[in-house]
């Protein structure tokens, strides 16, 4: 007696199916089902998936037993709900090549793992990148050992693990009153490897572990005008490992900050400090560049640089990526005013600047104040004058800075 049938009424079979029953039911319905053959079918995918989970969870005996007893619930518990996908278990099943034959393909490559991709950052400067650099870099990384040929041992002494069938994973059960619980553990037999070696027969270079670590010298080209973020590849300069694909070396370009420049794609920016009197009369300013060159810059007179004006000379930013163009260097302006004890004969200045602003003047019958400029303290008051300054409201005041303001919701 089962406790459900769902799994056995989707491959058609009773609940006494035998093994050869069961796998007789899946590989018709798998067949008929399988989306290759049924592209214009939707409802088609979602009967594979079900025959292949169905016949996944029976073919097994431990996932069957608790399906029997607990039905579909019981698996969940039990740690059996996951399992391979639909595809899997069907290549698994007829092999992937003959079928792939058959509908056109569309089954997925099962070939050789690929060991991991070794990243690493390369910090550059705007020097580097505005005139290209090859760095000289070090790197440690794992190579078959040549004194077993990648064997870990003398020849034939290498075992599989018999804890683990030589999966290197091992199941194990746990019973919880009336549940059973299924977990997978690495197996500490063999250190998760599959195999085993005896200590007298171990490879003397690299003690069993199969690979030796290595010191590699690589030659990295940053070529001009390279993006922050952009990658450089070195093919199989990864580590090896036997049976698998040996990895990449993949180095990211990590442009560091510049006390001078600011960069924006191909554009350069640069933030020059000047006095008033070249501002007004016209001068010259001169800009260091990251090709040990200098750039005199004219200012003309008659053509006032006002503060946080900005300027440019195109040509001269970052080289384009690969092209032979440049983009643009961007200036803008810092005007630095004199302070109070640098003013001198400043009566001088009525006689070269255009005449002052006319101002309001009050009515001969009012009452006039006079008053003198103070600074603004730090803090509280700095904060209000800025307010206001911005076009800030009066009910404002009272509101400390850095404090939101409360929106009533409507009802």
């Amino acid at each position: 007696m089962v406790k459900e049938t769902k799994y056995y009424d989707v491959l058609g079979v009773s609940p006494g199916a035998t093994e050869a029953e069961l796998k007789t039911a899946y590989k018709k319905g798998a067949l008929k089902h399988h989306p290759d053959k049924n592209a214009h079918n939707p409802d088609a995918a979602e009967k594979f998936k079900d025959l292949s989970h169905a016949y996944e969870v029976l073919s097994d005996p431990q996932k069957r037993q608790l399906y029997d007893q607990f039905g579909e619930e019981g698996l969940e518990q039990g740690g059996a709900g996951g399992g391979m996908q639909a595809e899997d278990l069907f290549a698994q099943f007829f092999g992937g090549s003959a079928f792939g034959g058959m509908f056109g393909g569309g089954m997925r490559d099962t070939g050789p793992k690929k060991a991991r991709t070794i990243l690493h950052p390369l910090k550059v400067t705007l020097e580097d990148i505005y005139r290209g650099k090859v760095s000289k870099l070090a790197l440690k990384k794992s190579v078959i050992c040549g004194g077993c040929d990648g064997i870990g041992g003398k020849p034939g002494s290498v075992k599989q693990c018999a804890a683990c069938g030589g999966t290197g994973k091992r199941t194990m059960m746990r019973q919880m009153g009336p549940m059973i619980q299924r977990f997978v553990v690495e197996c500490s037999d063999c250190d998760r490897t599959g195999q085993v070696i005896n200590e007298r027969d171990r490879c003397k270079r690299c003690k069993g572990n199969k690979v030796v670590i290595e010191r590699k010298v690589l030659h990295v080209h940053v070529d001009r005008g390279v993006k922050p973020g952009h990658k450089i590849d070195f093919r199989g300069e990864g580590d090896q490992a036997p049976g698998v694909v040996t990895g990449d070396v993949q180095f990211e370009i990590d442009q560091q900050p510049h006390p001078r420049f600011q960069r924006k794609d191909d554009d350069l920016f640069y933030h020059a400090d000047i006095d008033l009197l070249t501002a007004l009369a016209g001068g010259s300013l001169n800009i260091e560049h990251l090709d040990d060159r200098w750039l005199t810059v004219a200012i003309a007179p008659g053509e006032p640089i006002t503060p946080g004006l900005i300027k440019v000379i195109k040509g001269q930013g970052m080289p384009s990526y690969r092209h032979h163009d440049f983009g643009n260097l961007y200036i803008q302006f810092n005007v630095k005013f004199p302070e109070g004890e640098q003013m001198q004969n400043l009566e001088l200045l009525e006689k070269v600047l255009p005449p002052r602003m006319p101002q309001p003047q009050p009515p001969a019958d009012s009452m006039v104040e006079d008053f003198a400029l103070e600074d603004v303290e730090e803090g509280r008051e700095e904060a209000r004058a800025h307010g206001a300054a911005m076009g800030g409201d009066d009910e404002d005041d009272d509101i400390p800075p850095g404090t939101e303001r409360m929106q009533c919701a409507s009802q």
